[in-house]
Parts: C-alpha cells; structure tokens; sequence
C-alpha cells in the first residue's frame, strides 16, 4: 500500500515537474512590443513586383531601450505582411516611412544582390513619400503600392 502512495506521489510530482518546465519555456519576451499586422501589395509599373523587401524607418529614430527591425518581402503576387518579431506578425504602434529596395533574388544563394531595379529612387527614408501611422488595436492594409522604374 506505501509503495503504491510513494509511486502517485512521484508520478504527480513529475507530472507537475514537466508542466512548470513547458510553462516557463512557454513564456514570451517581456521586452517584446505588441504589434498590429500591416499588409498591403505592391506593383511596379504596374505590375505585381515580386521578392521586393520593404522596410519601416521609425519616425522618432531607433527605440534604443527595446530596438526592432520590421520589414517583409513581397510574393508573386506583390502582396505583403510586416513583420517584426515572427512571420506576418505586424508591426509595433508608431509613425514609420516605408522603402523599398528590388534587387535580384539568389535561391541558392539566399540573398540579394545586384543593383537596386528602383534606381534606389525609394530606398531613402528621409525622402520617402510612404508614411504609415499603426495604432493600437486597429490593422492596416495599405492597399496598392504603386512605385516606378523610370
């Protein structure tokens, strides 16, 4: 009868064990931002532009204190969804300007290179025509991009 209780007791302790374990594995970043998903597409002249890497240029500068880098890439459909900390995840509340950068795509490699299809015409945030506000609690779908070549 003793074995049987010492063998529960161990049994729940283990069990409880591996559930505080997975809970504390579980737990996110405290410094992490909430973020608000942004999608939208882009063409360039006219047409869908695929594997284009946007990126958000905070208005106010760098958050030094908790610093995060939000961009995405175009699919071949120009369409988008920003992310910061995870895939389409969204992008932290605040004023932003958009670039753009669309340069050749290397699936081997991994990477981009070549110059910019753009002519780096949309690469500067302090001359970009693209703000974007993210509020709290509300998405935003940027609806159609449209940029130039010429």
């Amino acid at each position: 009868m003793m074995k049987h209780q010492i063998a529960r007791v161990l049994v729940l302790v283990s069990i409880a064990g591996t559930c505080l374990s997975t809970a504390s594995c579980q737990k996110t970043d405290p410094n992490r931002k909430e973020t608000i998903p942004v999608c939208g597409e882009v063409y360039v002249d006219g047409q869908p532009a695929a594997m284009l890497q946007i990126q958000c240029h905070p208005v106010e500068g760098m958050d030094t204190q908790q610093p995060t880098i939000t961009q995405a890439v175009t699919d071949q459909e120009g369409k988008f969804q920003l992310a910061t900390y995870e895939a389409g995840d969204g992008a932290p509340v605040g004023e932003y300007k958009l670039t753009f950068v669309w340069q050749n795509f290397s699936a081997v490699a991994a990477s981009y290179s070549g110059p910019d299809k753009l002519k780096k015409r949309y690469a500067d945030p302090g001359k970009s025509p693209f703000p974007l506000r993210v509020e709290k609690g509300k998405q935003v779908d940027l609806g159609r991009i449209e940029l130039s070549t010429k």
